[in-house]
């Protein structure tokens, strides 16, 4: 099907022509995000456009968004989360709670000395939590996206217009659980989520992009699958890889937080990643699981093969193209 067909079946199956509600579109400086507001600019839809900003993207992201205010022509509010005061309390436990529980003195003196607000919403969040998000608690999302844009940005619509409608840009093909997505489904807030290129493909993205004369974020032709955060904690093996290859400074960014939020931790160590299946870690100290976790040892571990029992060669000694692309946006 080709672009035009798409737009077309999108807007005749979400009404999306005379809208009453006033519209949120979510944006992200990802593909999925800017169809959807391409979707919107083009039905003419008087949206407010929003960026969570979550401290932990790749400066070409943040330069996207930018970008995409002077082609679109539109304005993209930037939200950001503030932990300021969750710190504040996590000081007070660790003041309280942490000697009650027999905690070495010089351990607690370690996470008072980091328990200060940074400004980047995502290593505070982090050092309020004593640990990094993961595969299995995923709180990153709704701490450092979800809160703030309704705080931010919905709450205060809903006040001033009533109605309220949240485009979401995500897509069915990305996931398990994206695919178990509804089309539309009323949220806690009192706002609708309204998916409306859930059904759409990869391929009908970047048509999406083409058809307006807009490029994407140029990451995806730099080997990233995805271009939000940096790492995401679901980068594939090669993704990590391709960023350390490409942006060395990204992985020592987070080794530099990993220390941090590691003093943070009453268990005494944390990492962006988990330890592999195939390490053992029975026994082993959070500092000791840290020291064979660290995002330094994940990247090791990208350069392998065969189950990470062997070095790639051909990933060590290779120098970093100047395009590679999983979409084909090199061809």
């Amino acid at each position: 099907m080709d672009i035009e067909k798409k737009v077309k079946e999108t807007i005749q199956k979400y009404k999306l022509l005379n809208k009453k509600e006033k519209i949120v579109v979510a944006m992200s400086g990802g593909k999925d995000s800017t169809a959807t507001a391409l979707l919107a600019k083009e039905q003419g839809v008087d949206a407010i456009y929003a960026f969570a900003d979550t401290g932990h993207e790749h400066q070409e992201t943040y330069k996207y968004v930018d970008y995409l205010e002077g082609a679109l022509g539109i304005t993209i509010q930037r939200v950001k989360a503030d932990f300021a005061k969750d710190i504040e309390r996590k000081r007070n436990v660790v003041q309280t709670k942490w000697r009650k529980d027999g905690v070495p003195e010089e351990q607690i003196q370690r996470a008072l000395a980091v328990l200060k607000p940074t400004g980047n919403p995502f290593l505070d969040m982090c050092i309020m939590k004593g640990r990094f998000p993961s595969t299995k608690a995923r709180f990153c999302t709704e701490e450092l996206k979800i809160h703030p844009m309704n705080r931010q940005i919905v709450f205060p619509a809903l006040e001033k217009y009533g109605q309220v409608e949240c485009w979401h840009g995500v897509r069915a093909d990305e996931s398990l659980a994206r695919a178990k997505l509804p089309e539309r489904e009323m949220d806690d807030t009192g706002a609708e989520i309204v998916r409306p290129i859930l059904h759409w493909t990869v391929e009908d993205v970047f048509a999406m992009h083409r058809k307006h004369g807009i490029e994407p974020n140029p990451l995806y032709k730099q080997g990233m699958g995805r271009v939000g955060c940096m790492p995401c904690i679901n980068c594939r093996k090669e993704e990590l890889r391709q960023i350390a290859m490409r942006f060395p400074e990204e992985i020592e960014r987070v080794a530099e937080w990993e220390v941090i939020v590691g003093e943070a931790s009453k268990r005494g160590g944390s990492t962006l990643f988990p330890p592999k299946k195939n390490q053992d870690i029975e026994g082993m100290t959070n500092a000791e699981i840290s020291s064979i976790s660290n995002i330094h040892k994940q990247v090791e571990w990208s350069k392998t093969t065969r189950g990470g029992t062997q070095i790639d060669l051909v990933n060590v000694t290779e120098e970093p193209s100047l395009c590679h692309s999983i979409y084909g946006l090199c061809e």
